[in-house]
């Protein structure tokens, strides 16, 4: 493959991440260099599927997922794609021996917010967070181990719980938009009707379980990644504590958001943890 094209793919990736989630582009930037491109990648990818099925609206959204994963099909198959996203992706599940079967959880996720609004069971939900988070960061795992199969295996649980708590803070967040312009429910028997402070605690505590159990995982990523990794923790635990201050009615008509100016303060002090050794 063409190198400047090649380039020119994850360009087009870096660019995505930038425009869609600063957030996370910065804590890509505290990544070691030589992965920084493949984090892109997978971002790139998950996100404009994630936009196929939620903001294209107008469009035969159903057309374009499939069109999309056919794309993606055949860039596995040939070992290019004329979409600069599905081939900055498909270069990084080649060279990280990212396995079909997370790639194929994510589209099954992406596909069922197509046509399904309600989710009956914690199993269901499960499932979906699964597909459309936990898999995501098992593909990035596979970058920060390059490899090593034993760090991959030992770290997979934490990876999949970090996974779920940044899924389960974005419902949350998200609830006024899924609710009323998505007509989406994840969290199962919630409503826009029935939703109070002792729903709000319930799901609380088990993203408060999630990330205590994640953290003991970022905590022996290699230090190629560490750093970029706590700094998304700290961003998304933070959130979580605006969103528990935050009386719950008041979650069904804001989105909450951490400011610009709390987000540099994060940043700041993720460093100086990083650089005293405090992770």
């Amino acid at each position: 493959m063409d190198d400047l094209y090649l380039k020119t793919s994850f360009d087009v990736s870096r660019v995505l991440t930038r425009n869609y989630s600063t957030s996370f582009f910065s804590a890509v930037g505290l990544l070691d260099k030589d992965i920084q491109d493949a984090i892109f990648g997978i971002y790139g990818f998950v996100r404009l599927a994630d936009e196929i099925v939620d903001t294209f609206t107008g469009y035969d959204r159903a057309r374009l997922l499939n069109d999309f994963e056919a794309e993606y099909r055949n860039a596995r198959r040939t070992g290019i794609s004329l979409n600069p996203v599905i081939n900055a992706f498909g270069q990084v599940v080649r060279r990280y021996d990212i396995g079909e079967g997370l790639v194929n959880a994510f589209l099954a996720s992406m596909r069922a917010d197509l046509t399904k609004n309600r989710y009956d069971d914690k199993r269901e939900m499960d499932a979906y967070v699964y597909g459309s988070a936990d898999v995501v960061g098992l593909m990035c795992l596979r970058v920060f181990c390059n490899g090593d199969r034993p760090l991959y295996e030992r770290l997979k649980r934490p990876a999949m719980k970090l996974g779920s708590a940044f899924q389960k803070v974005n419902f949350l967040r998200d609830m006024k938009q899924d609710m009323e312009q998505l007509d989406r429910a994840y969290f199962p028997g919630v409503t826009r009707h029935n939703f109070c402070e002792e729903k709000k605690r319930e799901i609380i505590r088990e993203i408060e379980t999630d990330f205590a159990e994640a953290f003991e995982g970022i905590r022996q990523l290699p230090q190629n990644s560490r750093l970029g990794v706590y700094m998304a923790y700290v961003y998304y635990t933070r959130l979580l504590r605006k969103i528990k201050r935050t009386p719950a009615r008041r979650l069904m008509d804001k989105r909450i958001r951490v400011s610009d100016f709390n987000k540099a303060v994060l940043f700041t002090r993720s460093v100086v943890m990083n650089k005293v050794n405090l992770l």
